[in-house]
């Protein structure tokens, strides 16, 4: 069954949502609405912060500097502007569909194939890259060393779909407490951070202090470019904050628990990213943080904290499988929004007892398995080969979300719809300003030779992938939306 118009009559509509929106996605019925407001806003927080934050900003700071901080919040603002457009979209017609079901109603089934299967392309290689990290973190610790890479990636996948296939509830316990691990270790260590920094305490042969930016070439003590030339990379770590709006469709009253959390956003890259980043570029000069450590191991180690490394690495893990398990669940309620249309497998809409659309997060572990076998062939390199298909998978659908917010301006200028009271400022300038940063993103990835500039050139495979998967299901989408149609006159 398509999306299709009901009336005020429809048991599936309550007064509030039929006000707001006269359009419906059918992918939406079936639902429980289990996430609670504890659970939307930890998953809020943990679609913030990820591995690039704990793991990544090493090799960042090494390569550009204190400057880290400039790109972190560039990046963080433009993120804070796609949720705050996705989650004004969620106030106007909450749907587990989210973008996809959006861009169904403002650009048609187009639009919505596109949007959810480049949302697919990032999330299915993104799984990979986090179970090739799982294996790759718990190789840390020498009891693991001798098992395969590619028996932990799959250890690591089993664990995580089965959450996930039992109910939405426990996928939020999940989210809930690996976001707890991930707020208190970056929260300890600001805590520390500031300690050593106010008490002028050395860390290990340095003084803390502004000395640290100011002797060692400033803010841009590289130049100005590889600043720029990390933000590819630092837009991949704010690649989960689209995830609350997917949330939005399991979630009681959204209305009241989506601006706060959404809201919350802001001040939570502003103080984890940008502060933790000028934190560290004052605890130590740029030059003591590389890549492959993280950068709070580094200053930990330095000053004497047994087990550092080791706790870290426990939380870069859970970091990695917090991740895994966004992805399993949100491209599962995507890839169900899809199949009640025809743009997708039909067994994709299948739901089970728990009231999870078991088929399309079945689907998107069949690929993570394809990555077990990549970790089984190519160890070193899978990390670096998917995660640059992941980044262009994020960029598509970033871009997809902005439209969509666009054309619903435009369609409220009309008078054809009502914008929320929540509404995402300064449109249309603000979603046309964070376009032109996604094509900026992919311009600075062709810029640089390596796995960056193959990826981007293999833009023109992507896109005749999806005008080839489009007229191999066009006839059904017509099919499914002539089928919709009658039981639209019957229920009106």
């Amino acid at each position: 069954m398509s999306d299709r118009t009901l009336t005020a009559a429809d048991p599936q509509l309550d007064a509030p949502a039929a006000a707001a929106s006269a359009h419906v996605d059918a992918g939406d019925a079936g639902y429980s609405k289990d996430l609670k407001s504890r659970h939307v806003n930890m998953i809020a927080i943990g679609g913030a912060i990820g591995t690039g934050l704990f793991l990544g900003a090493g090799g960042r700071l090494a390569s550009a500097g204190p400057s880290l901080f400039i790109a972190y919040a560039v990046c963080g603002l433009f993120a804070f502007f796609v949720v705050r457009a996705l989650g004004e979209l969620v106030l106007y017609r909450p749907s587990s569909g989210a973008f996809v079901s959006y861009a169904r109603e403002f650009m048609g089934e187009k639009g919505a194939f596109t949007a959810g299967w480049l949302y697919f392309l990032n999330w299915a290689t993104t799984g990979i890259a986090d179970i090739t990290a799982v294996a790759t973190y718990t190789h840390y610790w020498h009891m693991f060393s001798s098992i395969p890479q590619w028996v932990l990636a799959l250890i690591a996948l089993a664990v995580v779909l089965t959450v996930n296939l039992i109910s939405v509830k426990y996928f939020g316990e999940m989210e809930f407490w690996f976001a707890i691990v991930k707020v208190a270790a970056i929260t300890i260590f600001m805590v520390v951070g500031i300690f050593l920094l106010a008490s002028q305490h050395k860390v290990g042969d340095t003084m803390p202090g502004l000395s640290n930016v100011m002797d060692h070439g400033g803010i841009f003590p590289t130049g100005i470019m590889p600043m720029l030339m990390v933000i590819q990379g630092v837009v991949f770590a704010y690649a989960s904050v689209e995830l609350c709006g997917v949330a939005a469709g399991e979630t009681k009253n959204p209305e009241k628990i989506m601006p706060k959390a959404i809201n919350s956003i802001m001040w939570r890259v502003g103080l984890f990213y940008v502060g933790s980043v000028i934190l560290l570029a004052v605890l130590l000069p740029y030059t003591a943080y590389h890549a492959g450590e993280s950068p709070f191991v580094t200053v930990l180690s330095k000053i004497g904290v047994p087990y550092a490394a080791g706790v870290m690495n426990l939380v870069v893990l859970t970091a990695a499988l917090s991740s895994l398990n966004s992805g399993l669940y949100s491209t599962g309620r995507i890839l169900r929004s899809m199949a009640m249309s025809g743009s997708a497998p039909k067994f994709t809409g299948l739901m089970n007892k728990g009231q999870v659309p078991y088929g399309g997060i079945l689907l998107t572990a069949f690929f993570c398995v394809l990555g077990v076998g990549l970790n089984f062939v190519v160890p070193a390199d899978a990390f670096e080969i998917v995660l640059n298909f992941a980044a262009i998978g994020i960029i598509g659908t970033w871009g997809m979300i902005m439209v969509c917010s666009l054309l619903f301006w435009r369609r409220s200028k009309d008078g054809r719809v009502t914008r929320p009271g929540y509404k995402l400022p300064w449109a249309p300038y603000t979603q046309i300003v964070t376009l032109v940063f996604l094509a900026g993103v992919l311009g600075l990835m062709a810029s640089e030779p390596g796995a960056g500039r193959t990826t981007v050139l293999c833009l023109p495979l992507i896109l005749a992938a999806l005008v080839g998967g489009w007229f191999l299901v066009r006839g059904r989408v017509e099919r499914t939306k002539r089928e919709a149609e009658p039981q639209a006159v019957e229920a009106g």
